[in-house]
């Protein structure tokens, strides 16, 4: 089977933003003094990650710098990241979205069922609660409400640790967004968005996959 292509993260969340979700303020750089300039432009504190359609799994990698503040730590970060990468890597400045809320949305191609829209919490509390909903695409905006109130914990979504509850209007409309997203293009195979964030009460895609379905030779 042929490696999987898709997207760059930017291109992915771009594509996102097309359909209503709301992504991080972020530019791509080739250099470390590019990279130091768009930081200042975008505030501190700062996110460097490596970019490029070939890097799915920045992390992996080590591709990925948080908490930069200051001309010299983004520039020495860049400057880590551009030797370590591989050839022809860009850089994505990002700004650091804060919140203690981490969720995951996406779509799949279910082999039986077909596209699949999935919904859960995300971040440290994933794996320990594996607290995931899913629901058959195309999907009302009803059915996509029912998904916040399947999650085993939703009062997730209500106040939490000084934060106000989520926006769930907005909420809904993201995942309608990633839902539609999927549903524009026959070549996408899937799509991740992994952590959304809850920024005061607004979900922010901070992170984001477009894969698209293998070539199929003949």
């Amino acid at each position: 089977m042929d490696d999987p292509r898709g997207l760059s993260e930017h291109e992915a969340k771009q594509l996102l933003a097309t359909f209503g979700v709301r992504v991080s303020r972020e530019v791509v750089v080739q250099t470390a003094d590019q990279a130091v300039a768009a930081a200042r432009e975008i505030g501190h504190p700062t996110v460097l990650k490596l970019c490029g359609a070939a890097i799915m799994h920045k992390t992996e990698i080590g591709g990925v710098r948080l908490g930069l503040v200051g001309d010299d730590a983004v520039a020495d970060a860049a400057g880590d990241l551009l030797r370590s990468g591989p050839l022809g890597a860009e850089l994505l400045v990002a700004e650091q979205v804060s919140g203690t809320r981490e969720l995951i949305a996406g779509v799949t191609i279910d082999p039986q069922f077909g596209p699949t829209l999935m919904f859960g919490v995300g971040g440290i509390f994933a794996e320990l609660l594996a607290d995931v909903v899913f629901r058959l695409l195309p999907a009302t905006d009803e059915d996509i409400a029912g998904m916040l109130d399947d999650l085993a914990n939703p009062a997730i979504l209500d106040e939490f640790r000084g934060e106000p509850a989520v926006d769930r209007d907005s909420l809904i409309a993201t995942l309608a967004g990633i839902a539609s997203c999927a549903q524009s293009r026959d070549d996408i195979d899937s799509i991740d968005v992994n952590p959304l964030i809850v920024c005061g009460d607004q979900p922010v895609a901070v992170d984001a996959l477009v894969v698209f379905k293998p070539e199929v030779s003949t």
